[in-house]
């Protein structure tokens, strides 16, 4: 489990934008703090982390992604800040903004289900990141937005095979 792809050696783009526009801006918040978003992945697979002690190797891999979340948290809040953003971990709806909560997340004590609720975030940040890179114009936020999307899919890829070495074993 200890193998990592092609995405985690590419740097990341740089944070600019073209101008400030609220609705990016808006869409980063979310990213950052709302259902799905980085702060739920990391405090999930922190979660995770502490609860697969028994298991090294799975629980080092959540440790692993988890460091990778934090800096997609980091980019979202840049993004949103340069976007003209208060980055607090919040989302905007129609009736107010909305603060991040840990009941955003599945928990679980069963090792598969635990890989299988991982695997089903990370493919919904997947698609929302893509559906954000199709109505987004600002070249540079969509790079990012891109860029990001490389390493959920890796991290489908690796939590995938863990969940496969662990189900077969």
């Amino acid at each position: 489990m200890e193998r990592h792809g092609q995405a985690t050696q590419l740097p990341y783009p740089p944070i600019r934008i073209t101008k400030q526009n609220k609705s990016y801006a808006q869409a980063m918040l979310d990213n950052m703090g709302g259902r799905v978003s980085e702060m739920s992945a990391v405090s999930l697979y922190f979660y995770n982390h502490l609860i697969t002690e028994k298991f090294p190797e799975v629980a080092e891999l959540f440790h692993k992604i988890s460091v990778t979340e934090m800096r997609h948290l980091e980019i979202f809040g840049k993004l949103a800040c340069a976007l003209g953003g208060n980055p607090r971990l919040w989302s905007s709806k129609p009736n107010g903004r909305h603060y991040w909560s840990p009941s955003y997340n599945t928990y679980s004590l069963e090792l598969p289900q635990l890989l299988k609720n991982a695997i089903q975030s990370e493919k919904q940040a997947i698609e929302k990141y893509q559906r954000q890179s199709e109505r987004i114009k600002d070249s540079n936020v969509v790079e990012n937005l891109q860029r990001i999307i490389l390493d959920e899919m890796e991290h489908v890829e690796l939590l995938t095979a863990c969940y496969h070495s662990i189900t077969k074993g």
